[in-house]
């Protein structure tokens, strides 16, 4: 099947009514809004779906590399290991407080101290700001580390891991990871709830200062993870995609090129699912069901990493 899909009907009432208050606060058509106005929509939205840390978790505010963070600590780490996390949001919104519920809940289920990265976003500070950030902060952690990430936040998490020795693992959620139209999911969901390929379409082109760099992106591995040449040196990856999402496709191609090159992959397509749901988790079956997957595989990459000290 190669052709688009309109009708998401079948989706699950829970995942339904999901989309629908994402909608409430989100508008489909937020990218014919000014970036304010989107990064105040997107802002809103996240309340929505926020939520009290679990217990036992503390935070710290502090930059590192001089890039702002937010570090959660668990109550019984694992001591040693850091999970560097990358928030998703088109490079263009979000930041520390979009994804602080999420990060503070994979933090207390991983039982690992997470650093939550507040790379400098676009159009403000165009390609390569936001991969300058989230390698100068990956530099400056020691220790073992993992890397994780959502949408923008899992391409940069792969690019990391790509040029930066010694990651011990990585996490890529439903990640961007530079793939080409041509992929079967940028056709079979262009018009999919959450994200459309009209959208991807159009973050891209924010984060290049104009078409000629965009077009070179394609070749840039540090834009384009999957542009790479070789992927042999690439620590083990979990990557989780959602079904009805057209960046699906880049997760596949992804694991493949890892499997090919002899990289421990796991690729765990999620039936039903839509890009950004992890806000899901608490009202969606699936998302929880995913989320919990997502925690286990972080939970251990960071024992191995620990017991490889």
């Amino acid at each position: 099947m190669t052709e688009t899909m309109r009708d998401y009907s079948w989706l699950a009432e829970d995942m339904h009514a999901f989309i629908e208050k994402t909608e409430a606060a989100y508008p489909p058509d937020a990218a014919e809004f000014t970036i304010a106005e989107q990064r105040a929509f997107y802002d809103r939205m996240c309340q929505l779906f926020d939520r009290p840390h679990p217990p036992g978790l503390s935070t710290e505010d502090r930059a590192i590399a001089g890039v702002p963070c937010r570090i959660y600590t668990p109550q019984g780490m694992r001591p040693g290991v850091s999970v560097l996390y990358f928030h998703g949001g088109g490079f263009v919104v979000g930041g520390l407080h979009s994804h602080d519920a999420i990060c503070a809940e994979l933090s207390a289920g991983a039982q690992a101290r997470l650093i939550a990265v507040d790379y400098r976003l676009s159009p403000e500070h165009r390609h390569p700001a936001a991969y300058d950030d989230a390698l100068a902060v990956a530099q400056a952690v020691d220790g073992p580390k993992v890397l994780a990430g959502d949408s923008a936040g899992g391409n940069l998490a792969a690019a990391v891991a790509a040029h930066l020795p010694g990651i011990a693992g990585q996490v890529l959620i439903y990640p961007g990871l530079g793939g080409t139209p041509d992929l079967p999911s940028y056709t079979r969901h262009a018009n999919a709830p959450m994200l459309t390929l009209a959208d991807v379409e159009f973050y891209a082109g924010i984060r290049f200062k104009d078409a000629a760099a965009q077009a070179k992106a394609l070749a840039d591995p540090t834009a384009a993870p999957l542009s790479a040449s070789d992927f042999a040196h690439l620590p083990p990856t979990a990557l989780f995609a959602a079904e009805c999402d057209p960046l699906a496709s880049d997760a596949v191609e992804y694991a493949a090129r890892l499997s090919e090159a002899g990289v421990p992959a796991s690729l765990t397509m999620e039936p039903g699912m839509v890009h950004g749901y992890l806000r899901a988790r608490h009202m969606v079956a699936g998302a929880q069901a995913s989320f919990a997957r997502i925690t286990q595989a972080l939970a251990a990459m960071v024992t191995r990493a620990a017991g490889a000290q």
